[in-house]
């Protein structure tokens, strides 16, 4: 989404340790506003206030903390107060609430509290036009909306992702919507082979504001930026001066035997293995079946990835046979839907190398995790094999960490990714000596040598030790057969006779 630099600011927030010290410090915000705040610095500090809200659960038997807020600030016959209630009467996302506040404030009022001079003025925007620019292909699309508040234009900027339902990824109110209108403009005119630039009507800009919300709103772990819950209550009160949405156009099912003539349509078209084609080309249509009802052929680089991702996490079923096949198969299908749309060569040559991208991706991360445990074993027999698995997955038990706040997978075959995930279990307060140690047996497990360190885990297994305790006496052992002097080399005789004596 372009540009979030232009975003409304956000208020700096309090550190607060219980609901009713955040619910006074909300009230203090609202104190703070003074007598003639802008209309759109009341709103949308509104919604920063249950964008806080927006993520917690509610459980059965209680209010939603926007309804206990209502009511705690009834209870309050301050400024601040009947501040907040003003602004929630209109800002509010459901009727209930908003009629919960209205309520709280007839209570504030009535005590003898004035009404904002500013409350009538809330939600009294006018909308004017839409637009959107986006991919050519139809993965995710800016949609940008502009409201006034008097003689000052706003802008409501959406990020749209199509290839999960339509749904909203971000939102942001921006200052100066010319400016982005400008900039939207410019990068379509510069590339416009792969930018789409359009007016979009006011009902149709409703309709998709509304359903991306609620698809949004509907995950329980949904993928969206910080400002998503920040902004998502000026939007539901800002877009209600739009039109009402449009109608959406029913979709019409498909039957077996039209997804059958079409799945054909790609196999003699692609030039590939005709049972490989048929296989990968149905599960393509079902992908774009489930998730793009409306355009299930439609071809974009996430779309794309999106199928993948599904492959990978066996969504979609495919024959062994078959795997072979992914990339050449996919690759013919970017082609025939790309031409099937319509569109430009040098839009087919961008997707492909794209999709190019992706399937490289996918064939790094297709083999089962499992295969990486059997790196470099030999020809063993089932029994053997299993033997290898058990004691590597005790050395390695996992193969993911978080680096950086992202969880990344490593490969324990390599030596220095391997003591990655070690380092990453380990406690913190280990020393670094006994943490070195740790990591030698390891790959003493791994390499199975000396054969003594798994026997002796064995042994010790059976004794119904945990892991953790195992490999504490494991360190001990290698502890007491180092080497004197600087460095950490260990007798390897008594390094056996130690684990002989656990």
């Amino acid at each position: 989404m372009s540009p979030v630099s232009r975003a409304r600011k956000r208020q700096p927030q309090p550190v607060t340790h219980s609901v009713t010290g955040l619910f006074k410090d909300v009230l203090n915000d609202f104190s703070a506003l003074g007598a003639e705040p802008a209309p759109v610095d009341v709103e949308l500090l509104a919604s920063e206030v249950l964008g806080q809200f927006h993520d917690v659960p509610v459980e059965d038997g209680e209010e939603p903390l926007g309804l206990e807020l209502i009511a705690f600030a009834q209870r309050k016959i301050t400024p601040g107060a009947a501040a907040l209630l003003a602004a929630l009467k209109v800002v509010a996302e459901t009727d209930v609430e908003r009629k919960a506040a209205d309520a709280g404030l007839q209570v504030v009022l009535g005590r003898g509290i004035p009404a904002p001079t500013w409350a009538g003025d809330l939600g009294r925007v006018r909308a004017g036009e839409c637009w959107r620019t986006g991919d050519v292909y139809g993965d995710e699309s800016s949609l940008l909306c502009v409201f006034s508040h008097g003689d000052q234009a706003y802008g409501l900027l959406a990020l749209l992702d199509f290839t999960e339902g339509g749904r909203v990824r971000d939102l942001v109110v921006i200052d100066q919507p010319a400016d982005v209108l400008g900039e939207m403009r410019e990068q379509a005119e510069a590339d416009p082979e792969l930018v789409v630039f359009e007016a979009v009507e006011p009902a149709e800009a409703h309709r998709l504001i509304a359903d991306g919300l609620a698809a949004t709103d509907h995950l329980e772990d949904a993928d969206v930026s910080e400002d998503y819950a920040r902004f998502h209550a000026v939007t539901l009160t800002w877009c209600r001066a739009l039109p009402e949405p449009a109608l959406v156009p029913e979709v019409a099912e498909w039957s077996e035997a039209e997804r059958a003539a079409v799945v054909e349509q790609f196999v003699a078209a692609s030039g590939e293995d005709a049972d490989a084609a048929r296989a990968i080309g149905r599960l393509l249509l079902e992908h774009g079946l489930r998730t793009d009802p409306a355009n299930p052929l439609r071809v974009g680089p996430e779309k794309v990835a999106r199928f993948l991702e599904g492959l990978l996490g066996e969504e979609y079923e495919l024959d062994a046979d078959h795997e072979e096949a992914v990339e050449p198969v996919v690759l013919a299908w970017v082609q025939w839907t790309g031409e099937r749309a319509g569109l430009t060569e040098t839009a087919i040559a961008a997707l492909d190398e794209a999709v190019a991208d992706y399937l490289s991706e996918y064939a790094d991360e297709d083999d089962s995790p499992l295969e990486r445990y059997f790196d470099g074993v030999g020809d063993l027999s089932p029994s053997e094999l299993a033997d290898a698995l058990e004691r590597r997955m005790f050395a390695v038990p996992s193969l993911t960490t978080e680096i950086d706040d992202e969880e990344v997978d490593l490969d324990p075959t390599d030596a220095e990714q391997r003591r990655a995930l070690v380092i990453a279990e380990a406690d913190e307060d280990e020393e670094e000596q006994r943490l070195i140690l740790r990591a030698t047996i390891v790959d003493q497990l791994w390499d199975n040598e000396p054969a003594d360190v798994w026997q002796t885990v064995e042994r010790l297994n059976e004794g119904e030790l945990d892991r953790d305790e195992i490999f504490e006496q494991l360190i001990d052992a290698l502890e007491g057969s180092l080497v004197e002097g600087e460095s950490l080399e260990y007798d390897a005789d008594a390094y056996v006779e130690a684990l002989g004596e656990l």
